[in-house]
């Protein structure tokens, strides 16, 4: 909470040696005091002897889910896809980038690679590069570029696709009841190529496949068939793979935010 350390914050840096920090809107007052804090937190991590930097992480996807305000607004997935240009998209994502290494984040929750099928959808709409799986895979690749370019890590999300839906995972917990043969030719194509080209994270989706998991209402983030059978070992994916947000109402009103959490690691996360 807030904009500097809390003594909660210096308590799990210090004693719970966490490997990570996300920061949102409500950490970010502005650049100066945004590059103050994540140097205040690296440098409480490596007092503690930490062999490795803390990841800082944010969600600056481009468009209206920028939590870096400025120096200068960047367009979003679907500006980038109507464009429909790999070089401008990468460009795009290593001037977005070396903003957020100024401040010291290393970390981006972007690209998101949902497939934008379901014009109804709640939550990703104009976050997507667009309807076509190969267009997406292809600007996904650019931008992933891009914030290496720039040295930032990328995260792929939400994986497996949360493009198909018509509720938002904040709020409830969605569905997408396609057969494997389509999940292969849409949702799993722009994953593939992310995989493919080197990505570096990827974020787990609150959404149910019931294609790969046959338990009924359980989502991809707390499903071993997803997680581990699916991405780690079908797709030979060997990044990190975290979760979408824990307190979102799929995950808390359903199962609990400690059960979920759990689960989620004995189902692959990490």
């Amino acid at each position: 909470p807030g904009y500097d350390l809390s003594a909660e914050v210096r308590e799990l840096v210090a004693e719970c040696y966490i490997g990570g920090v996300m920061l949102s809107s409500r950490n970010m007052r502005d650049l100066h005091q945004i590059g103050n804090l994540t140097s205040r937190l690296q440098k409480l991590a490596t007092s503690t002897g930490a062999e490795v930097p803390l990841l800082i992480a944010v969600d600056q996807e481009g468009g209206y889910v920028a939590r870096l305000k400025g120096p200068h607004a960047f367009p979003g997935n679907m500006a980038l896809g109507a464009a429909g240009s790999p070089e401008l998209t990468q460009q795009v994502a290593t001037a977005m980038g070396r903003e957020l290494r100024a401040v010291g984040i290393n970390m981006n929750f972007a690209p998101v690679l949902d497939v934008n099928s379901n014009p109804a959808n709640p939550v990703i709409g104009v976050r997507s590069f667009g309807e076509d799986p190969e267009q997406v895979a292809a600007l996904g690749k650019a931008f992933i570029a891009g914030l290496h370019e720039a040295g930032i890590l990328a995260t792929g999300k939400h994986f497996p696709g949360h493009g198909d839906t018509s509720v938002d995972s904040h709020i409830a917990l969605p569905s997408v009841a396609h057969p494997r043969s389509r999940l292969d030719e849409v949702e799993l194509v722009p994953f593939r190529a992310a995989i493919a080209t080197g990505i570096d994270a990827i974020m787990t989706a609150h959404v149910t496949f019931p294609a790969i998991e046959s338990e009924p209402g359980l989502p991809a983030t707390l499903s071993k068939k997803v997680l581990t059978g699916l991405l780690r070992e079908e797709l030979g994916f060997s990044g990190l793979i975290i979760t979408d947000a824990m307190e979102m109402g799929a995950i808390t009103e359903n199962f609990g935010l400690a059960e979920a959490s759990v689960r989620a690691v004995q189902a692959g996360a990490d």
